[in-house]
């Protein structure tokens, strides 16, 4: 075994230094009926449990497979400087205490922050607890005021006391990451650090946990699907990532979302095309190297196909010259750009990737489909215009997403 770098064993040192906490885990067994039947492990430390399983980012294991699922250090290059965990996941506070406490995306904020969110259920894809509770981490980080911080504690610890996970990897994708970044902008670490510990637990386990449906966990929903699944996992994993400071599993994420972008060089591992037997690559540039987004000058039958989202835009039917306001692209960009933030304030040039994959997808979005953000996407020129300094139409308040949102307040 290689040796622990220095950055894990002091990283590991600081989980050893924080309260112990013991939780009872469970462990899941077949039974004859072939029924899932469980028994109770030994009770274990939280913290010993973590710090056992830290990645160390030092050490890389030669990527010889770009299906294979292991994490992999990033190449010379690939990050623009070493990350600092500190910045904040989503947005730091001290860019929060900059933020104005008046005007519409404030209000629409603060009656968000002031409203019963609800018990959250990552099984259900539509709700909108997740970020209903981000609203009230925004507000506590701005104002101070402590009620607001007990919210998403609560909402934290009824997370990390749930049960074992039972619904598709979409909608974990969909619901988790907005918890995610609640509890960085709260400081749970210092905080609450025995909560803090067990909701690690928590999102560690998740990365792997058995989902229904058209993927088998987080990760392989991410890795698989080109679409707006694989998006949302894409930016749940990312969030993770970043909380557990997991340097190894974040590089590995912003590989497959380099190859998802169009750059089949870092990973080719998605299967495109929608269910077997039916794959319709008609909106793709080159159906025998398929991508999740059109590359530069792409055109077919005359039209532009320049930043296309392919795999979402066949929801509306094969390729046409008339391309169909669809809805999916949309999403899926929802999970894009969760995605690109987070990468991008962790030091990987998201945005630029695949001559700035993101912002041809919006374009062809408005200059050939004639199709704006509208409904729950309103929140997403604010990105886009926030990192690219373009002047996409926007409308405040704007609607949040489902993954998140308040981004007329945060990235006007």
């Amino acid at each position: 075994m290689a040796p622990l770098s220095d950055a894990t064993v002091a990283s590991r040192q600081r989980l050893a230094d924080r309260p112990v906490v013991t939780s009872t885990l469970t462990k899941w067994t077949q039974v004859d009926d072939g029924t899932c039947g469980h028994e109770l492990e030994d009770t274990v430390s939280s913290i010993e449990w973590i710090a056992y399983h830290l990645p160390d980012p030092a050490f890389s294991t030669p990527d010889t497979s770009v299906g294979d699922r292991r994490a992999t250090t990033p190449s010379a290059g690939d990050a623009t400087s070493a990350r600092s965990f500190s910045r904040g996941i989503w947005i730091g506070r001290d860019e929060i205490a900059q933020l104005p406490t008046f005007g519409p995306a404030w209000r629409n904020l603060r009656s968000a922050a002031d409203s019963r969110c609800g018990t959250p259920d990552l099984s259900n894809q539509n709700q909108s607890t997740n970020v209903c509770v981000m609203a009230k981490a925004l507000v506590f980080a701005r104002t101070g005021q402590a009620r607001y911080r007990g919210d998403v504690v609560t909402a934290v610890r009824s997370l990390a006391n749930s049960g074992r996970y039972s619904g598709t990897a979409l909608s974990l994708g969909r619901e988790l990451g907005a918890y995610v970044i609640a509890a960085d902008l709260i400081d749970l670490e210092r905080h609450d650090p025995i909560l803090d510990a067990l909701f690690r637990v928590k999102l560690a386990a998740l990365l792997t946990t058995h989902t229904f449906g058209a993927a088998d966990d987080l990760i392989d929903c991410h890795e698989r699907r080109p679409n707006n699944w694989g998006t949302h996992c894409g930016a749940t994993r990312a969030a993770i990532a970043v909380y557990l400071d997991d340097a190894q599993e974040l590089a590995r994420t912003a590989q497959v979302f380099r190859g998802y972008l169009g750059d089949r060089a870092a990973y080719v591992g998605f299967k495109y095309g929608g269910p077997s037997g039916q794959e319709d690559l008609s909106w793709q540039c080159d159906e025998s190297r398929p991508v999740g987004i059109n590359p530069v000058g792409c055109v077919k039958y005359g039209l532009s196909l320049d930043g296309v989202l392919p795999d979402d835009q066949r929801r509306g039917g094969s390729l046409t010259t008339s391309p169909p306001k669809e809805n999916y692209v949309w999403e899926a960009l929802q999970g894009a750009l969760v995605q690109a933030v987070i990468l991008d304030r962790a030091g990987y040039p998201a945005f630029e990737w695949e001559d700035r994959a993101l912002l041809r997808a919006v374009r062809w979005l408005h200059d050939v489909a004639d199709y704006p953000a509208v409904g729950d996407d309103t929140w997403l020129p604010y990105i886009v215009n926030n990192y690219y300094g373009t002047s996409f139409p926007t409308e405040s308040p704007a609607r949040y997403g489902k993954n998140a949102g308040w981004t007329d307040w945060t990235h006007r």
